[in-house]
């Protein structure tokens, strides 16, 4: 009988070795297979980071705001140049609530570049009130209120009103020069020439200002053919001071005078 229990434990104990050595190769296949996982992971990340990395951005549409500063506002603080995020964070999705601008887009336009689209709201000036500026679209309708002046944008003075909210009209009597003062300011831009502001006497003649020299724009019959002259009079101005009399230019007589005054 003492026998028989001596080849059953040594048959446990060969049981026991090869089972040890079946459990441990198992734990070497799996290692095995993890590290090639890892491996393989690593190298689908790698791929996937030198592929899609963003080196290249383009901004198109801006005016108020510089390149950089558009690109700060679409990667945020810690940005993530990747095209496969970016195109997920922004797939069918705007950019909104940003001073001036309507809306931002993001297009993927290869793995490494990116084009954001910027549409600006159409700011035609800003008045100053309550020491705030508040501008407004060609509507009239007052779009931002800001402590600063944003650049290229005129100020509109000889404007009757008594009070100025937010997202609502100015209420002025004649709403049609709201129009006007837009169609100024794009045809300003235009011919690169930027007025510090624009006046409106109480008949609606119209008054931009440039540094020292004052013209007199009279209504705005002509104003284009006016202001397309703007751009080859004013260089010749540089440096003077006085009043550019433009009031009775038309097609057939184009009469310009200057009054020059001293400093």
């Amino acid at each position: 009988m003492a026998k028989r229990r001596k080849k059953v434990s040594h048959k446990r104990r060969d049981i026991s070795f090869a089972g040890s050595i079946l459990m441990n190769r198992s734990i070497l296949i799996i290692a095995c297979i993890a590290v090639c996982a890892l491996i393989a992971i690593g190298g689908v990340a790698k791929y996937v980071y030198d592929t899609y990395t963003v080196t290249n951005i383009y901004v198109t549409g801006n005016t108020h705001y510089t390149n950089d500063e558009i690109i700060d506002m679409v990667m945020g603080e810690r940005p993530i140049n990747n095209s496969i995020y970016l195109s997920l964070k922004y797939r069918n999705k705007s950019i909104r609530n940003i001073p001036f601008i309507e809306k931002m887009d993001v297009d993927i336009v290869s793995p490494n570049t990116i084009r954001i689209n910027v549409y600006e709201k159409a700011i035609a000036g800003y008045i100053a009130y309550l020491g705030r500026y508040m501008y407004f679209d060609r509507d009239g309708i007052v779009v931002e209120s800001s402590f600063e002046r944003s650049p290229g944008v005129p100020e509109v003075m000889g404007l009757n009103f008594n009070y100025c909210i937010m997202y609502e009209k100015l209420p002025i009597e004649n709403q049609k020069v709201f129009e006007e003062i837009l169609d100024i300011t794009q045809l300003l831009s235009k011919y690169e020439l930027e007025a510090e502001r624009i006046f409106f006497d109480s008949e609606y003649n119209v008054y931009l200002y440039f540094g020292n020299i004052e013209v007199s724009l009279g209504t705005d019959e002509y104003i284009d053919e006016k202001i397309i002259q703007l751009q080859y009079i004013l260089p010749k101005l540089d440096g003077k001071t006085g009043i550019l009399e433009m009031k009775d230019f038309d097609e057939d007589t184009k009469n310009v005078t200057f009054e020059e005054k001293n400093h």
